[in-house]
């Protein structure tokens, strides 16, 4: 006898494209040097850690430090990659371009971009692209803060983590009564005077506050001498009072080097976790 079926042309839809993302599913483990985009004839390149299990899980962007002139996606972030992967994080941890070979705004819009192209990716990487931690290091930290700052439905996620980041380039420059060396890299500036002055107050994360960003976490040595942990004091003022929750983890005698971290507490990576499970709860 011969059946009659009735199929709900939206349903069926439906169906087509749930096969599809699991076909392209990518199994556990890490991926290397994906290409998340191009700048000119600059190839970027990510890391990928795909969670065990079905997912969708939560995920977290790692933008690496390195005074925005050196560094990479498997520096000294490297430090978190154990704790999130525990955690069943979906994470990227990303290249930009680096100066003095590319100057500002570069390495921010690569980290745009690739915010894009992972919410674009994520289910094929078992990632939940509603659930996106951006989390920086040092000058990672001042980049996630300004991409956070300067969101647009795009590029807006759900948590930010700072890891002693540099977030008002004012303050810092006449702290030392100059440029810094990876300033004068990423402006191509050597003087401070009033042009300069109104670049870095508008290169500062914490002057483009608003009440619409996310909930903030700040990690910082409080003995930091490169960035110090008075940035993540003032910060985390100034976002209180625009209404963005922000939580400061302080880690006692602490220097700028995250690896250093480790041997003072390896609290702070469990704390990190608890706060972002909660937050993309």
């Amino acid at each position: 006898m011969s059946r009659k079926y009735c199929i709900v042309p939206g349903f069926s839809r439906l169906i087509f494209f749930v096969f599809m993302a699991c076909a392209r599913m990518i199994g556990a483990g890490v991926v290397t040097d994906i290409e998340y985009g191009k700048a000119g004839d600059v190839s970027l390149r990510l890391d990928a850690s795909v969670p065990e299990g079905n997912g969708p899980f939560p995920i977290a962007i790692l933008v690496h430090g390195g005074g925005w002139s050196r560094g990479d996606k498997q520096d000294e972030i490297s430090a978190l990659f154990a704790p999130l992967t525990a955690a069943k994080f979906a994470w990227f941890s990303i290249n930009y371009r680096l100066a003095p070979a590319h100057r500002y705004p570069a390495c921010l819009e690569d980290v745009e971009t690739a915010i894009r192209w992972v919410k674009m990716h994520a289910t094929e990487y078992k990632g939940d692209p509603h659930r996106i931690a951006l989390i920086g290091y040092s000058a990672g930290g001042h980049l996630t803060g300004l991409a956070a700052a300067h969101a647009s439905a795009e590029t807006r996620v759900q948590a930010v983590v700072g890891l002693a980041p540099p977030t008002d380039l004012v303050l810092d420059t006449l702290r030392r009564d100059s440029l810094s060396v990876s300033l004068k890299n990423l402006l191509n500036r050597e003087a401070v005077n009033e042009e300069v002055l109104e670049i870095l107050w508008n290169l500062s994360p914490i002057n483009h506050l608003s009440k619409e960003l996310p909930p903030f976490l700040l990690i910082h040595g409080t003995q930091d001498k490169s960035v110090p942990f008075t940035q993540s004091l003032h910060l985390q003022a100034r976002l209180k009072a625009c209404g963005v929750p922000c939580d400061l983890i302080a880690i006692e005698n602490a220097p700028h080097a995250i690896m250093e971290w480790e041997k003072i507490t390896a609290n702070y990576k469990n704390k990190m976790v608890a706060w972002l499970k909660r937050v993309l709860s």
